[in-house]
């Protein structure tokens, strides 16, 4: 389990050209006009975590298997979508089914690249993307309230409490606001997810700078990252011409070549970083001789189902988790030195897993 991470954005921003570099395939058409992305496409990729690679090598396992990312490349959306054009309807209905949206915002200049609106503008790309998928959410809200009054009327209970999210969710939208923004109680998350609004997905700015920027940024993505800032977003800035370069590298080649324009690493390890963060995700490890493993959950993930992510019987006939902290494990190399040294504890039903747990699950048949 890794996360599903739709790529948005106007034509021409760079939306296919990152989502290349990513998957490290040519399944995007990267051309430059609009619309040469008709159909989304998938691609998974490895998290980059170096913690399993050290657990590899102290378990001598046989295996390394990270957690993987899928990053969906939607269609560029124009001035309009929410009306249908340029097969606006096709594409936000690809939103509506991933886990959080990656912004690309185009933050460099280039002639030879047009832009559809014109203009070199970050911030009113920004808002002509918001405010396609607002009128989107404002649509499909507003067919909703008719039937939820009627049944509200007659005593449905259920019906009332949606009517009141919904109620709410168009005063926000209304007002020019996201939906995602609208205060609720911990008991309506579940009837607010499955509103299904495209407004409600954690929003994460990809500012796509040119290749002398891609370190520092630039004055353009300055200005998106005070407009996430802003709005509890995150941004992060990315070069994607440089990642479409490093793609094709050997792993030493990349690191000789990130040196020698003054980057740590590659903007996909941000990229995930920040994706992260935004999703409340953490990785918690399996370690053998057979094979080291990563797996994603949800902050606040309890064993049981952390165990499910695994396999739903180990979920079902879950007994404990024997449970060791990374640093622990490292501390005394390995499973045997942290068991010896008392590190290793055993977890019930109610235990939340950590960022870094290695975990060995025992259940019933």
């Amino acid at each position: 389990m890794g996360f599903k991470c739709g790529i948005v954005g106007l034509p021409n921003v760079g939306k296919s050209t990152l989502f290349n570099a990513l998957t490290e395939t040519a399944a995007a058409q990267a051309a430059n006009y609009p619309f040469c992305t008709i159909e989304p496409n998938v691609g998974e990729v490895a998290v980059p975590d170096p913690r399993l690679d050290t657990l590899a090598k102290l378990a001598k396992s046989g295996e390394t298997i990270p957690t993987r990312l899928t990053f969906v490349d939607i269609a560029g959306l124009v001035r309009g979508a929410s009306r249908g054009e340029g097969l606006g309807n096709q594409f936000l209905a690809n939103i509506r089914e991933v886990d959080a949206i990656a912004h690309v915002v185009r933050c460099f200049e280039d002639s030879d690249v047009t832009h559809v609106e014109g203009k070199i503008d970050p911030i009113a790309d920004i808002e002509t993307i918001e405010t396609e998928l607002m009128l989107a959410d404002l649509d499909s809200l507003e067919k909703r309230v008719t039937a939820l009054e009627k049944k509200a009327r007659g005593g449905d209970k259920e019906a009332k409490e949606t009517l009141d999210l919904v109620n709410r969710a168009l005063a926000l939208l209304r007002d020019g606001k996201p939906a995602r923004l609208l205060e609720r109680k911990p008991e309506e998350e579940r009837t607010f997810r499955l509103l299904g609004l495209l407004t409600s997905k954690p929003v994460l700015y990809v500012c796509n700078v040119e290749e002398e920027s891609a370190a520092t940024g630039n004055a353009l993505s300055r200005q998106v990252e005070a407009r996430a800032q802003e709005e509890g977003a995150r941004a992060v800035v990315i070069s994607a011409k440089i990642e479409s370069e490093i793609a094709v590298l050997s792993p030493d080649e990349r690191e000789d070549y990130l040196q020698a324009i003054g980057l740590e690493e590659p903007g996909l390890n941000r990229l995930i970083r920040v994706g992260y963060a935004l999703l409340e995700l953490v990785t918690y490890f399996t370690v053998g001789p057979k094979e080291a493993r990563a797996w994603t959950i949800t902050r606040g993930t309890r064993a049981p189902q952390a165990a499910g992510v695994i396999h739903s019987d180990f979920e079902r006939g879950f007994i404990r988790a024997e449970t060791i902290a990374y640093d622990d494990y490292v501390t005394h190399g390995g499973e045997a030195g942290a068991r010896e040294a008392g590190k290793l504890r055993l977890e019930g039903k109610d235990y939340v897993v950590a960022d870094g747990d290695v975990l060995h699950f025992r259940f019933a048949t």
